[in-house]
């Protein structure tokens, strides 16, 4: 290859043509949107409708063979947000809304046998639950990442899905932009040379710490019991479940703080690691695998992890500043965030500037794969190898020892100590399985 800068169009038709071989060809899909107005009907149900769900709803809502139908949240006044937004959608349209029905408890939405597909946006300790009842009711899904909270409830999800013959797209969305996919075709092409380190941000202090959040009045309409689900109790508190208005409308104004905190989250290691450690993986071809050794942050180095061929993956900012991660090679090096592409080696410029959070296509993807009944661009197998690195290092920090990982047996081999922490004893009646 003599050239290899690649505009937006360039390089979807490269990469169709010339993906064979890479972890990244078989997985990409880029269907035109149009054409899917013809094939059958998507009835979709929402399972949590916080904020994120809100951004999920506009995406789905914009491809022609999605009908949306049904909700599910424990928060009452959310629910009245969705069907109002739903509505408007459809009105904006031109077109009737179908019937929209709300649920408190997501069993009775599983139930309903016109729902196809469910999305999850749920906190993550809720994450496994909900998805695991939902391939036993044969609803195909689409979940948040990380995609689950424990180790052990990945494993569960893995086997629920491909018993129950289950099409589970994970909502790494990095996966369908053009920067990060070109990023990870050089690396993996070898344009960079030998891969000599790989850097991935995921923000600064991103371990998550112990819940501490004061008590307050849980507002009328939330079902706190239900929110908290598996876990312990804790006390209730609005950064957890920012509240909204509907006259006059008035949306969260942060994210939920429940990803900070170690009994509800996985601090920024499960939230933007999820993302990035994601993409570290598949640039270095590590998809469905992890590393064999993590080891906590100590003086000046940071968290690291250790991979069978010797390569290392660090945790840390570097140069670009915002959440990425950088690819350095003998030839040079590449670093890519949201909207951003930059290398030190000139003929793998990009042309054009990436568009910034242009994903649409992770959306007709999940469709497609729906469709199609074959793997979206993120199953639950990668989904799961990507969550799995995120959270043991967040069980290496916590423990504050270096711990060697079987990536195959997915445990810490004979350390009893670090394995008790790949899952927790689910309370108030709740079972996993």
């Amino acid at each position: 290859m003599s050239k290899s800068n690649f505009s937006r169009r360039k390089f979807i038709a490269s990469s169709l043509l010339t993906g064979a071989g890479l972890s990244l060809g078989p997985q990409l899909s880029f269907a035109n949107t149009k054409n899917q107005a013809s094939l059958s009907t998507v009835k979709m149900g929402f399972i949590g409708v916080g904020r994120q769900a809100m951004g999920l709803l506009n995406r789905f809502m914009s491809l022609p063979q999605v009908e949306v139908i049904a909700a599910a949240d424990v928060y009452d006044i959310k629910l009245q947000r969705f069907v109002q937004r739903t509505h408007k959608n459809y009105a904006d349209r031109g077109a009737k809304a179908p019937e929209i029905k709300t649920y408190e408890d997501y069993q009775e939405l599983l139930a309903n046998p016109e729902i196809d597909a469910v999305v999850i946006a749920t906190p993550d300790h809720w994450h496994a639950k909900i998805a695991i009842d939902a391939c036993k009711a044969k609803k195909d899904i689409y979940l948040e990442k990380p995609l689950t909270f424990t180790v052990f409830e990945g494993q569960e999800l893995v086997k629920a899905v491909r018993e129950n013959s289950i099409i589970l797209a994970v909502g790494s969305m990095q996966r369908s932009a053009v920067n990060f996919q070109t990023a990870v075709t050089h690396v993996q092409k070898g344009n960079l040379g030998k891969l000599t380190q790989v850097l991935a941000h995921v923000g600064d202090n991103p371990f998550p710490k112990p819940y501490d959040l004061p008590k307050e009045s849980i507002p009328a309409g939330l079902n706190w019991e239900k929110w908290t689900g598996p876990i312990s109790d804790i006390p209730y508190n609005p950064e957890l479940n920012p509240p909204i208005s509907l006259q006059p409308e008035q949306n969260e104004k942060v994210w939920g703080a429940w990803r900070w905190y170690e009994e509800t989250g996985g601090g920024l290691m499960t939230d933007w690691g999820a993302h990035m450690i994601d993409v570290a993986q598949w640039g270095m071809g590590m998809d469905r695998q992890g590393p064999v050794a993590v080891i906590p942050p100590a003086g000046d180095k940071p968290l690291i992890y250790r991979y069978s061929n010797g390569l290392e993956l660090w945790i840390t900012p570097f140069d670009e500043g915002r959440q990425g991660v950088k690819f350095i090679g003998e030839k040079g090096w590449i670093k890519v965030s949201r909207g951003n592409y930059d290398t030190s080696i000139p003929e793998l410029a990009l042309e054009d500037k990436p568009e910034n959070f242009v994903y649409d296509q992770h959306y007709v993807d999940f469709i497609e794969s729906i469709h199609r009944r074959k793997d979206p661009i993120v199953p639950v197998e990668i989904g799961h190898s990507s969550c799995t690195t995120c959270t043991i290092g967040n069980i290496a920090h916590k423990l504050n020892r270096p711990l060697q990982w079987d990536p195959a047996a997915q445990n810490f081999g004979n350390d009893y100590e670090a394995n008790t922490h790949l899952h927790y004893t689910y309370q108030h009646g709740i079972s996993l399985l």
